[in-house]
């Protein structure tokens, strides 16, 4: 899994989100849209990313909305 290319997308589909005026509710949304279209092993190498690098190539919405909601990419 090219950990590289999870991150930029993740970026652009969080770039798409972070527009939305609720806050709360794009992190909400995004972590929806992983879920849904993401397969797990996608979404298991984007979170050992974040937890063994910390994930600083991720924007700061992605990350703070993953960060938020861990389990639900599960």
């Amino acid at each position: 899994m090219n950990v590289e290319h999870l991150v930029k997308m993740a970026n652009q589909i969080g770039s798409f989100f972070e527009t939305m005026p609720d806050h709360q509710q794009a992190m909400t949304d995004l972590i929806s849209h992983l879920k849904r279209s993401w397969e797990p092993r996608m979404r298991r190498a984007l979170l050992a990313y974040i937890e063994e690098q910390g994930g600083a190539d991720l924007k700061p919405f992605v990350l703070e909305a993953i960060r938020q909601q861990p389990g639900k990419l599960q």
